[in-house]
């Protein structure tokens, strides 16, 4: 059993991840939106990450057993408070009265080093499962 566990807590990371990697997609795509619904630029986003707790059905499963941790699961999106940043540009609609637009906070040079450590956090959890995997194959053919 302790496969599954583990497959399960795996699985819950690469769907974090994943779900990392989209809402940084949408940072980079936003990078130029000057106006949102709410009236003010883009604002740059982050995934926030908990433990997934167990649920008591979970607790009393596993009695005498080591308990172990549930996994990873996304708490929250927070958006970042930084500030906008000026552009000199008076031929754009949405420039103030002094030809300033304010751009998303959003810097790409982060949000591809983001990028690169949720594919990196992402590729790692493949070579896991692709370990458990291996490992119960071989637990397998111990059995014939």
């Amino acid at each position: 059993m302790a496969f599954l566990t583990t497959m399960d807590i795996t699985g819950s990371a690469l769907t974090a991840e994943r779900f990392r990697i989209n809402i940084i997609s949408q940072n980079l795509t936003n990078m130029e939106t000057t106006r949102t619904e709410s009236g003010e630029p883009y604002r740059r986003k982050q995934v926030v990450f908990q433990e997934r707790a167990l649920t008591f059905s979970d607790i009393l499963k596993r009695k005498g057993a080591e308990l172990q941790r549930g996994g990873v699961e996304v708490a929250e999106i927070v958006e970042s408070q930084a500030d906008f940043i000026p552009k000199y540009d008076p031929s754009h609609p949405d420039a103030d009265e002094d030809g300033y637009v304010m751009l998303p906070n959003v810097n790409r040079a982060e949000e591809q080093i983001d990028l690169m450590a949720a594919s990196n956090a992402y590729v790692a959890n493949l070579t896991v499962l692709e370990v458990i995997k291996s490992m119960a194959m071989k637990t397998l053919e111990i059995g014939k």
